[in-house]
């Protein structure tokens, strides 16, 4: 694994199986400069292309937190998988699942740096995020981003699950990250109460991050790319609902 730089680097979240958007994301993040990456987790649970982002993702090696579909892929028998997760796992080989039960829950890349997919104590809980009893999904309250955090002395707090890009600045001087998701724009929960995330661009999304003195530079980069195959693998594993969302980021 390369040495980890973190004065300006990538952070990737939410791949979903979806490698062509992966391919598209390293490619954009070459032509910036870029050469160290921190990934947020659920890299593989879709019905697209779980195996060649396995591959591609083992290839260039970076720091990975493992995510709630992650686990869940390594935790679960076959037949209690949801659909997503069972499509990728049909398509993993020993060594591919040998990686996910590796990797950490979360991540301490340097003193100021710290990695996760959900919160700090849960990959399946949202934390910037709140979702009202009629499902509306909304900002958290800042005292409420503030109480995950508790006890982490990190000035950057990375995390995923939402595939929302946002950022939030704590009162203290701490800044909570979501780069986004790189392959999944859009997708249909039921926890805490059934509810709707979209984000309107079919675009493959991630973040870089720039030390400005004591302080954070952030950015999100959205990254043109063609979901067609994607669609199509997904048609053939029997999920022509993920259209709509790889096509243009909004659920049907």
């Amino acid at each position: 694994m390369r040495d980890f730089d973190q004065r300006r680097f990538a952070v990737i979240a939410d791949i979903h199986g979806n490698s062509d958007a992966l391919k598209a994301v390293l490619e954009d993040i070459s032509r910036q400069g870029i050469e160290s990456i921190v990934n947020l987790g659920d890299h593989l649970s879709g019905p697209m292309a779980a195996r060649e982002t396995a591959d591609l993702l083992l290839s260039i090696d970076v720091p990975s937190v493992r995510g709630n579909h992650d686990r869940w892929l390594v935790e679960n028998p076959r037949e209690d998988m949801i659909s997503i997760d069972g499509a990728a796992y049909d398509q993993l080989e020993d060594h591919h699942l040998n990686w996910l039960r590796q990797l950490p829950p979360t991540l301490r890349l340097s003193q100021d740096v710290f990695a996760c997919h959900g919160t700090p104590g849960s990959d399946t809980t949202y934390w910037m995020e709140q979702v009202s009893p009629e499902g509306v999904v909304g900002p958290r309250p800042r005292d409420g981003v503030a109480k995950e955090a508790l006890g982490i002395d990190a000035g950057l707090l990375l995390c995923g699950h939402t595939h929302l890009p946002r950022r939030m600045d704590l009162p203290d001087g701490r800044v909570v990250l979501n780069p986004g998701s790189v392959g999944c724009p859009g997708y249909i929960d039921d926890m805490p109460v059934p509810h709707v995330v979209q984000t309107g661009t079919s675009a493959a999304c991630y973040a870089v991050v720039e030390k400005a003195g004591d302080r954070w530079a952030t950015s999100f980069r959205h990254v043109p790319y063609d979901p067609g195959r994607m669609i199509e693998l997904a048609k053939a594993a029997r999920h022509p609902h993920w259209e709509a969302r790889l096509a243009t980021g909004w659920v049907e």
